[in-house]
């Protein structure tokens, strides 16, 4: 895929998670699940701050400030990547990630999408000085250069996508 397509169906699906914000009431927003799952506003919380992060990895990347790492990531994770989707299941998030999701407003989460956009647009420019040596680290996948960051986003935000309909399908019982 090209860094357009990639970027294209990122916005595809920020655009889900807009058009689910304005559907969706305050009160249902911030529920707890019965299961004792995350609330809409704790995947927003995470879906917006673990790919703002990855959007920040992706600078270091393209400005030539992380690491130099010329060896290609595990053949788990380039399958991941080449697939664009995790492996079925439930994932278990790294536990500082896990530690830095709350329950934030509707307008909290609008405004953290927008600001997602915004970067996004900035960085993309920037992919003319892409480098497959300079990598930074993801906290379960290992070095990742800003191409497979960008991939990263997409996997991330199409995950978590599945993840909001079984919410919505377990507050409807």
């Amino acid at each position: 895929m090209s860094i357009a397509s990639d970027k294209k169906r990122i916005l595809a699906a920020l655009t889900f998670y807009e058009d689910f914000l304005r559907n969706v009431s305050e009160e249902r927003f911030l529920e707890t699940p019965p299961n004792g799952d995350w609330s809409f506003s704790e995947v927003y919380s995470h879906i917006t701050g673990a790919n703002y992060l990855s959007i920040i990895a992706i600078e270091k990347c393209l400005n030539r400030t992380s690491d130099i790492k010329t060896r290609k990531p595990h053949w788990k994770v380039r399958l991941i990547l080449f697939l664009g989707k995790f492996p079925p299941g439930k994932i278990k998030a790294p536990a500082q990630v896990e530690s830095a999701v709350k329950k934030i407003s509707k307008e909290e989460a609008s405004k953290l999408l927008v600001r997602m956009r915004k970067k996004l647009d900035t960085i993309l420019p920037d992919f003319k000085k892409f480098d497959t040596n300079y990598k930074f680290k993801h906290p379960v996948l290992g070095y990742l250069d800003a191409k497979s960051w960008l991939k990263f986003i997409l996997i991330h935000s199409k995950h978590h996508q599945k993840q909001i309909k079984r919410i919505s399908k377990s507050l409807a019982k």
